[in-house]
């Protein structure tokens, strides 16, 4: 049992309690970051004088060596050891002799593994931006190739107003770019480095903060040596935004499912991202979107358990925060997986285009617009919904349409009809007549796709 500490104890830990302690199971996961952080430290303390130049080459060389090995696979990172941290200076010191031992100078594990988890965190976070930025490049094109596509917009799952596909896949456009911005947000509060911090009170030796912060691309050495072991903020804000990810996909993917659906028919996805079933060979079902759907509650789960763990947590570090990793890596590879396999479903569905403007006209999404041509010829707005009242109720009883309605019969509950109702109801008349900012018509929409365009350009800088 490869450990960091042992001379106050007078007997080995019981086996089973070494295993319920060590965190090499998934600790093991930034052994890069672990190095990589080890590197920096070196470089500071031989700059600082803590180490000769000799000692710093040769640690480094060392440490190099050892991810070298690990990433080629002839070295394995075992169960032998009780953490990443002690893998690493153990393999170092059985390579390079006792100045391996001089690694852990002026560091604490507390400290080395707060800087770990940021500096992984902070890669996911990238990786994570990166793929969100895919998905709204995605949702982009959509917009620009479905301007005048009209299809049938819902409230309560009710069909309510024509509008665009466009202007629906912009709706998610809005929320991926908020989703966006989160994650920059959680980027600049949790871009500070914790090493240097010790245990909890620092250290007395002459540490370079600022260096070793420069050295890891941090925007400089955080402020509080007690929180700086204890901060875990960072993850919960990064889980929490990617629960609001997982919760917007989900949403799109609820509605792709029921697009999919032999009673909407409004899209087929693609046979790359559906699967069949074992007994009914006509089946092709939506697996991916529903896997989706159902994964977002897989990373609620991570969020609502670093939650509970963090909650009653007094200054500074508990070992209880050791279990802020396996779930939060799970929710991290989860959210990948899923944006990534969004965006190629998304990129390849096949849209009805047809089906979607039927629907749209068989659905009483122009009776607002029949309202709003009587309060253009001098209806009060409260009468005039009364009287479309009357007409849905009319149309249903026949079951026809608005639009299949003759001017007789529009008259007939109310003389201010003239034959001008028909352009007024018109799908695309009522989408088009739609421009103010932020509404599906097609100069709003084009307005807007510029704006997205700027947006999307200066985020790929």
């Amino acid at each position: 049992m490869a450990q960091l500490w042992g001379g106050r104890f007078t007997k080995e830990t019981d086996k089973l309690v070494y295993n319920f302690n060590a965190s090499i199971n998934f600790d093991k996961k930034f052994y890069k970051q672990d190095m990589e952080g080890s590197i920096a430290h070196v470089k500071m303390l031989a700059a600082v004088g803590i180490l000769t130049e000799e000692e710093k080459d040769q640690i480094i060389t060392g440490i190099e060596g050892i991810l070298r090995d690990v990433e080629n696979g002839s070295l394995i990172i075992t169960e032998e050891y009780e953490d990443i941290h002690s893998f690493v200076e153990a393999v170092l010191t059985e390579r390079i002799g006792d100045v391996g031992k001089k690694l852990h100078t002026g560091r604490s594990r507390n400290d080395q593994v707060a800087l770990d988890m940021k500096l992984y965190t902070r890669q996911e976070l990238l990786s994570i931006r990166e793929l969100v930025l895919e998905l709204i490049k995605t949702c982009q094109i959509l917009m620009e190739e479905n301007i005048h596509t009209v299809m049938p917009g819902f409230t309560h799952l009710q069909k309510a107003q024509p509008l665009t596909l466009s202007h629906h896949v912009g709706a998610y456009m809005e929320m991926f770019k908020r989703d966006y911005s989160r994650l920059s947000d959680i980027y600049d509060r949790m871009n500070y480095c914790p090493l240097g911090s010790g245990a909890l009170a620092g250290t007395t030796y002459p540490l370079d903060r600022e260096m070793t912060a420069e050295l890891l691309d941090f925007y400089g050495p955080t402020l509080n040596s007690m929180d700086s072991v204890s901060d875990r903020d960072y993850v919960i804000e990064l889980l929490s935004a990617l629960s609001t990810i997982m919760m917007h996909l989900s949403r799109f993917c609820e509605e792709i499912i029921l697009w999919n659906s032999n009673e909407y028919r409004f899209i087929e996805i693609d046979d790359a991202y559906s699967t069949g079933s074992s007994i009914m060979p006509q089946k092709k079902n939506p697996d991916i979107a529903e896997l989706i759907r159902g994964k977002t509650g897989r990373v609620y789960a991570a969020l609502t358990s670093i939650l509970t763990t963090m909650k009653g947590i007094p200054l500074a570090y508990n070992k209880d925060m050791q279990e802020d990793k396996e779930l939060t890596f799970d929710a991290y590879d989860t959210v990948k997986g899923c944006l990534a396999l969004f965006n190629g479903m998304l990129k390849t569905i096949t849209f009805h285009k047809d089906i979607m403007e039927q629907s749209a006209k068989h659905g009483f999404t122009n009776a607002t617009d029949a309202a709003d041509y009587l309060v253009n010829h001098g209806v009060p707005f409260r009468d005039a919904h009364g009287i479309v009242g009357r007409l849905v109720l009319y149309c249903i009883d026949k079951g026809i349409a608005l639009d299949d309605m003759s001017l007789e019969e529009y008259k007939a509950i109310s003389p201010v009809f003239e034959n001008d109702i028909y352009e007024a109801i018109d799908v695309h008349t009522c989408v088009d007549k739609r421009n103010t900012i932020g509404a599906p018509g097609p100069k709003a929409m084009e307005q807007v796709i510029a704006i997205n365009k700027k947006w999307i350009e200066e985020h790929e800088e």
